[in-house]
């Protein structure tokens, strides 16, 4: 395939909250440019970009993909995004490989919630954005409503480079406000008229709006504007693009990405609006550091530079193996040739290069700077990987995604597939560096965590159909403790007659409450030999097992100390097996007078949230017996609130706090100590794991 001159290339990733229309105008675009030879819908599953089964089955994008087409001289590359909550962490991932943004915004419902979220992850990368309404051939579609809630969100002036002609089921074409010609589109083509009279007052008014705002930043073309002077389309143009650029303000324009109408003249605007990679170079600079030594180096978007890349996204596929996405930064990395992963300190074998439209592969003898491109079958490279020259190696910042949210527990539903089941989901986590997985070192479950409910359950349906193995997802159980709150003492005798030799262990012990996170001590007090110094370690063993199986609901016994110092023996029944038992006896008989107790993991969280979300998120806190540390106002209108919250009330926090603040809110949790479980509660926790061992048969 042809390599574009950098100046040409626009690396672009499509951003909306889901439902939005971003796959749809995806799929208008690449037909609009001739990559396509049709146009695939959502509802018949024939999009290129959404062709995971789970994303026709869902109609809603989960992973993002990547396509490409060519347009007026221009390599496009485009990346269709997720928009639904669960999966913003791919966004985040990919704006960070790309120069500039389309943001969907409906015209039915204006900003919403994961908009907002997007918008920041921009903001972080210093993407310049350029806004589409869509939807403007629905009823109820409402153009002017769309403006103000972007001003309102984003508190910078949305300027429209277009404005729509009709609306709902009138709506038939755009007025380019840049040339003044109204535009319809009939099966997507566009034919060119002169602006509608009753249309004339509006335009003109819009057109004013975007002179005075690009003449702003421009004091050549202000003076000249201020003597009255017109400008001419050419200075118009060349405002539009420094202010897009520089991110001065929002572009807008607007159309109906179903309908095709208006996609054309998106298709002219990406490439004026936002910035090649060679300029975003000059906004955003490209640095990281040695990787040897850690000094910082710059690198430019030239040819001539060493090879620099950073990988965004991986996909595990069974079969094909394990496909690498990346954006070359600097140099040029030819097929058949060794890279150094700066970020893992290894060396990989890169073999064919390719670009991706969809699942499809277009091969590549090179790729050069501002290109993206995957490879297959490397063998250490994960998502957030620098790769670079071997020997000039750079490394640039990782990713960083957020943590988990939510947690289950999984089984798999055939017995003996534990195996299959922890082979696939390592797999899956080289893909998704958003999943967790480990096996519980107390509970013994596997545990699997996520961005939310419906991100875990879609990853166990991908782990069924790539790697043939069901799991179930259940609530994980609770990693309760016990301890004892007074002293208390008792015997442990063990007398076993049956013929022959018997069984005789005999001992007495205290026990008595330790500080918070001591653990268990044991203490031998015995004098006189009244038990022999070879059956004291067979004592100790025997009360640690006790503790293990627990005194009050079978969940581990700590911060307690155990003094052996009485007992006796007998010469010849006498065995490390029965003072074993002995022991095991003794602990379980004085802990029922030494006021045992049920501990529970309290986590330390901090949550943040809208300032219209407070009340409700501390009111939700408190009924979870949540005690709030402190409140801090955070930059763009939020609050940080700090709060200890047992583990047993944040299992499922995800989904409420998601419902409490429309989607804005986000937390992160970490362990911070165990407390004792109110009495109401213990009980019910008793009964629970009593009636969980009965179904057992324990």
């Amino acid at each position: 395939m042809v390599n574009f001159d950098i100046e040409k290339i626009r690396n672009v990733a499509v951003i909306a909250h889901a439902g939005a229309g971003k796959t749809s105008l995806v799929e208008a675009a690449l037909f609009d440019a001739k990559a396509t030879d049709r146009i695939g819908t959502i509802e018949d599953g024939t999009t290129i970009t959404d062709y995971e089964p789970e994303e026709i089955h869902r109609k809603i994008t989960i992973s993002s993909a990547t396509a490409f087409c060519d347009w007026k001289g221009h390599r496009i590359n485009i990346i269709d995004t997720p928009g639904y909550i669960n999966f913003l962490e791919d966004t985040k991932s990919c704006l960070s490989a790309v120069d500039g943004a389309v943001v969907i915004v409906s015209a039915l419902c204006g900003v919403k919630a994961e908009t907002e979220k997007i918008w920041q992850y921009a903001c972080k990368y210093e993407v310049p954005r350029l806004v589409f309404i869509n939807k403007m051939d629905r009823e109820n579609a409402n153009f002017s409503m769309a403006l103000g809630e972007l001003e309102k969100s984003f508190g910078s002036a949305p300027i429209p480079l277009n404005i729509p002609i009709g609306s709902a089921e009138g709506f038939e074409g755009v007025i380019d406000l840049i040339e003044m010609k109204a535009v319809r589109f009939q099966n997507g083509q566009p034919s060119v008229s002169d602006i509608p009279a009753e249309l004339k007052d509006e335009a003109e008014e819009y057109r004013k709006k975007l002179v005075e705002k690009i003449v702003e930043s421009n004091d050549a073309m202000l003076e000249k504007y201020l003597e009255g002077a017109v400008l001419s389309t050419d200075e118009i143009i060349k405002g539009i693009r420094e202010s897009s650029i520089t991110r001065q303000f929002i572009p807008v324009a607007c159309g109906s990405a179903t309908k095709n109408i208006g996609v054309h003249k998106l298709l002219d605007m990406i490439p004026l609006c936002l910035p090649s990679p060679a300029e975003k170079a000059n906004i955003t600079p490209i640095k990281g550091k040695n990787a040897k030594n850690s000094d910082e180096v710059m690198r430019k978007p030239l040819d001539t530079e060493p090879f620099s890349a950073q990988v965004f996204k991986t996909i595990a596929d069974p079969f094909a193996g394990k496909l690498t996405l990346f954006r070359v930064f600097s140099g040029v990395l030819k097929a058949d040739s060794t890279v150094y992963n700066s970020t893992r300190d290894s060396k990989e074998r890169v073999g064919h290069l390719f670009y991706l439209s969809g699942k499809k592969q277009a091969p590549a003898q090179k790729v050069g700077p501002g290109e993206i491109a995957a490879v297959a079958k490397l063998k250490d490279t994960l998502t957030g990987d620098t790769l670079s020259d071997p020997d000039k190696p750079i490394l640039f910042e990782p990713i960083k995604f957020s943590d988990p949210m939510i947690s289950y527990a999984i089984a798999p539903k055939s017995r003996g597939d534990e195996d299959k089941v922890g082979t696939g989901l390592h797999r899956m986590l080289e893909e998704d560096p958003t999943l967790k997985f480990f096996r519980d070192s107390e509970t013994k479950e596997m545990i699997l965590s996520g961005m939310g409910q419906m991100h875990l359950e879609i990853t166990l349906e991908r782990l069924k159909r790539k790697f043939g193995v069901e799991v179930l997802m259940k609530t994980p159980k609770i990693p309760y403790k016990e301890t004892i709150k007074v002293h208390a003492k008792a015997q442990g005798r063990y007398k076993k007659q049956s013929g022959g030799r018997g069984q005789y262990g005999d001992c007495w012990i205290e026990i008595e409450p330790l500080p918070k996170g001591s653990g268990f001590e044991f203490v031998d007090k015995i004098v006189g030999g009244v038990i022999p110094r070879q059956y004291i370690p067979a004592v100790e063993k025997g009360l640690i097992e006790a503790m293990h199986e627990g005194i009050l609901a079978g969940f581990q016994v700590v911060d307690l100390r155990a003094t052996v110092y009485d007992g006796s023996y007998h010469t010849v029944d006498s065995s490390e097996m029965a003072f074993k038992i002995a022991g095991s006896m003794a602990i379980k008989k004085a802990a029922q007078s030494a006021r045992p107790v049920l501990l529970e993991p309290i986590l330390k969280a901090e949550i943040i949230t809208p300032d219209e979300g407070l009340g409700g998120v501390i009111g939700d806190l408190n009924g979870r017996r949540g005690k709030v540390q402190g409140v801090e106002p955070q930059a763009g209108g939020n609050q940080r609130i700090a709060a200890l919250v047992p583990m047993a009330e944040m299992l499922t926090y995800a989904n409420q706090l998601n419902s409490l603040t429309s989607g804005r809110g986000m937390y992160t949790v970490e362990f911070s100590h165990y407390e004792e479980v109110p009495s109401h509660l213990t009980q019910k926790i008793i009964a629970d794991r009593a009636e969980t061992k009965k179904e057992k048969g324990e």
